[in-house]
């Protein structure tokens, strides 16, 4: 858990060490003037004498905490003086990209209080209409992603299909998208958080422009029930090979089952692998960022679900033995995710000794959809890439 700097001048009255506070961050005036606001933005850091960083998140209004997406409890914010100025230096990591919001009133608090949630509006990086990305100076650029503030609308497939499963039941949007003219199908689990959270489409359209992506074809597969669909049951991949494919390929695309990856990310990670090792000859290529490798049947009922058997009911499976000669499978995981590193490093073992080709990385992150966007594009194109011969391939 990480607490914010503290400040004992930000409620006495005597501001002479806040400010010296403040203009290290390069800030100037007195907090909660025009002139302050009108120079405040993004989160800014600086140098931790631990080597980590500290970073100063800034809030106008009322009483609020920052809370922090799978990193950290959230922050209450002080209150510099009986201004509008609301603040915490927290303290970070070296090499860390995180996702955020303000919680105002209660929000998320465990009581369940009524509260709301907003993204940052000083923050150009947003992550849909109430959360915002922040990231120490230290933390690999993400290319291609554009900067997409919390009230811009991200622009949508133009191709939108009507999926009623007979298998899952219910009714999805499918949205596809093909970049370059279009290719191999690339099959986005969670796809409605990279149409309406992380602007995919477009990023993925950029790479292709600079020549890191091949032409693809992209599908975004919506979840209704993640842990029903995703925690290691045929159904969705038999729904995804007898109803949701001949759907896409009745729509003009070619559907070449060699050629299709399948990129997920937890839950939709841990999902891809299982379909690779139960439907080999629907899914060879995979891209999977922080898998959530530690599940296995009745651990989601435990008070630590990842307390259980390392590398879950996966590397149960793969001891068995699989011949997994046919698959290139690119792994990645956030270097901040401590307790899931033990689960995914058994898995990532145990795979390249099944004969898959492996590919291993850590990103800048924890469990944060906002470190796994460079990861994605960057494993779609190694996954699509000539095969090369079995093991670990380097980063």
């Amino acid at each position: 858990m990480n607490h914010p700097v503290s400040d004992p001048a930000a409620d006495t009255g005597d501001h002479s060490d806040s400010l010296g506070a403040f203009a290290r961050f390069g800030l100037p005036g007195t907090p909660g003037t025009e002139e302050f606001w009108a120079a405040a933005g993004a989160p800014a850091c600086v140098p931790a004498a631990d080597g980590g960083w500290v970073t100063l998140f800034l809030w106008r209004g009322s009483a609020a905490r920052v809370g922090f997406e799978s990193w950290s409890e959230p922050v209450s914010l002080s209150r510099f003086g009986d201004t509008d100025c609301w603040f915490a230096q927290v303290p970070m990591p070296a090499r860390l990209r995180v996702t955020y919001q303000f919680l105002v009133n209660g929000a998320d608090d465990a009581d369940g209080a009524d509260g709301a949630a907003y993204a940052d509006p000083l923050n150009p990086l947003g992550a849909g209409g109430d959360r915002s990305i922040a990231a120490t100076p230290d933390a690999p650029a993400q290319l291609y992603w554009p900067a997409v503030g919390a009230d811009d609308v991200l622009p949508l497939p133009g191709t939108r299909l009507r999926w009623a499963s007979a298998r899952l039941g219910g009714r999805r949007t499918v949205r596809v998208h093909p970049v370059g003219g279009g290719g191999p199908v690339v099959l986005l689990l969670d796809g409605d958080d990279w149409l309406h959270l992380h602007p995919a489409m477009t990023a993925f359209d950029a790479a292709f422009a600079d020549g890191a992506m091949p032409p693809v074809t992209l599908v975004f597969l919506p979840a209704k029930d993640r842990e029903a669909e995703f925690t290691c049951r045929p159904e969705l991949w038999e729904a995804v090979r007898d109803e949701l494919l001949p759907l896409v390929a009745e729509s003009g695309v070619a559907v070449d089952p060699d050629r299709l990856v399948v990129a997920g990310q937890s839950l939709g990670g841990l999902s891809a692998l299982y379909a690779a090792l139960e439907f080999p000859g629907l899914v060879s290529r995979v891209a999977c960022q922080s898998p959530s490798f530690w599940w296995a049947p009745g651990v989601m009922d435990l008070a630590d679900p990842l307390g259980g058997p390392v590398g879950g009911v996966i590397a149960e499976r793969l001891r068995e033995g699989a011949d997994l000669s046919g698959l290139r499978v690119a792994f990645d995981v956030g270097e901040h995710e401590t307790r899931m590193l033990p689960h995914c490093e058994l898995v990532e073992s145990l795979a390249g000794q099944a004969g898959a080709t492996v590919r291993v990385s850590r990103s800048a992150s924890g469990h944060d959809r906002a470190g796994w966007r460079h990861a994605l594009l960057r494993d779609v194109a190694w996954a699509l890439a000539r095969p090369a011969r079995h093991g670990v391939a380097a980063p």
